[in-house]
């Protein structure tokens, strides 16, 4: 469909671009902007006066629950929400049942997000076989049947020798690791940050020292290896220091940080909370606000949802019980905007962290407004006032710590490839 955008606010960071402007879109990609193509008449007009035209958003970790876990969620339920906050591509860790480490499996997720046809899916292959840290998978088997990176999810790899070969493979094949640090003898089965809090609360604790050891050890094998590597999930400030030096002497490396971390901090668990029981914990206040400030001077690349969508029964136990993870892929535009609208972020900064530098991260063409790029964009009314409801949310998982938020930014069309993939209703 042939589609013109017209007097929106066009925020496009990969091109350091803030203006008002139309945006005409044919066959599936970016005709042109400002001026009309010769030749090209519009289908469809979509009037954007007052309104953020901004490239479709691309979201790091994404877990839509299948195959597997259809019971919490499932791929038809959780790409119409990503859909609904202008998401048009999500990556998708390799812990699903079965797990990614064939193949056949990457087929299957690719056939089923082909059919759904609302957001683009990338896949990240394991990098041990059945992620349990024994035995390398075949990567490049899973590179060539579509994986866009490798992952060994929340499953630490604790042989360093088995580490440094995944590190090795993954570099000859010139595939980026996707790594969450986290030393899983230093967690100890904790569920919040350890300080004041968790002992005041009675909950076991989870140091600092869980993910900056297993960052430190990861970093040394980059150095020896020369993999590119993405760090994942970080959660404190003495993390952000080491990324930031390692950035420095050269390393290939990046980060990003999920949007819970970057409003929530451990104070929010004080009820026992159990939306809020996140892995990694939330942390202190100190720790929130050096994130933010690390996505601001470009030391954290990307914001991503994080989104783990649970069942009823995941949720319904004390907190020390309860499965950690968050409903969150539907608010995570509005959340974003929300640093903005606080002065915490600014918003070419903001908006380059869920489009250009994830597409950078995994060399995608998308999370642009170049002309010839594919069509991949939302408008969002950013003056809107909403509440976030549980009720309402178009996901599976209820889960959300953001029940009863007052937001503002409201995504009102979605477009993947030229293709309107979510339409806000009028009232």
């Amino acid at each position: 469909m042939s589609i013109v955008i017209e007097n929106g606010r066009l925020i496009d960071p990969a091109n350091n671009t803030d203006k008002q402007t139309n945006v005409f879109i044919d066959k599936g990609v970016i005709a042109g902007i400002g001026r009309q193509p010769v030749g090209f008449t519009a289908r469809k007009t979509i009037n954007a006066k007052g309104q953020l035209v901004l490239p479709g958003l691309i979201d790091l970790c994404v877990r839509t629950r299948e195959p597997g876990f259809e019971y919490k969620a499932t791929m038809d339920s959780e790409l119409a929400a990503a859909s609904k906050s202008g998401i048009t591509s999500i990556c998708s860790p390799p812990d699903s049942d079965p797990i990614v480490d064939t193949p056949a499996v990457v087929k299957l997720i690719q056939q089923r997000a082909y059919e759904v046809g609302k957001v683009k899916v990338f896949t990240l292959g394991a990098m041990t076989k059945g992620l349990k840290g024994e035995q390398l998978a075949e990567m490049y088997s899973l590179q060539q049947a579509g994986c866009i990176a490798m992952s060994n999810a929340l499953y630490p790899i604790t042989n360093m020798q088995i580490l440094r070969r995944a590190f090795e493979y993954a570099h000859s094949c010139g595939l980026t690791v996707f790594i969450q640090p986290n030393d899983v003898d230093l967690q100890n089965n904790g569920v919040a940050n350890e300080g004041a809090f968790s002992t005041r609360l009675g909950l076991p604790p989870i140091p600092e020292t869980a993910e900056t050891v297993a960052l430190a050890s990861a970093l040394l094998l980059i150095e020896q290896t020369g993999v590119k590597a993405h760090f994942c999930r970080l959660s404190s400030a003495r993390s952000v220091a080491m990324i930031k030096q390692a950035q420095k002497e050269g390393f290939p490396v990046t980060a990003d940080v999920d949007i819970c971390h970057l409003h929530l901090t451990e104070m929010d668990i004080t009820n026992y909370n159990v939306d809020c029981h996140l892995y990694p914990p939330l942390r202190t206040e100190r720790d929130r606000s050096t994130l933010v400030k690390a996505i601001e001077d470009g030391i954290i690349s990307a914001i991503c949802s994080d989104h783990q969508p649970h069942d009823i029964d995941a949720k319904s136990a004390p907190f020390s019980l309860t499965e950690s993870g968050a409903s969150t892929v539907e608010i995570l535009l509005p959340l974003t905007l929300h640093l903005v609208e606080q002065k915490q972020l600014s918003m070419m900064n903001a908006i380059a962290a869920l489009t250009s530098r994830p597409a950078e991260i995994l060399r995608l063409e998308s999370g642009n407004l170049s002309v010839g790029s594919p069509a991949d964009i939302c408008v969002v009314n950013h003056e809107s006032d909403w509440e976030v409801n549980k009720a309402n949310m178009m996901s599976m998982g209820r889960n959300t710590p953001f029940h009863g938020w007052n937001l503002s930014a409201e995504v009102y069309t979605t477009i993947m490839n030229g293709k309107i993939t979510y339409q806000k209703k009028d009232k």
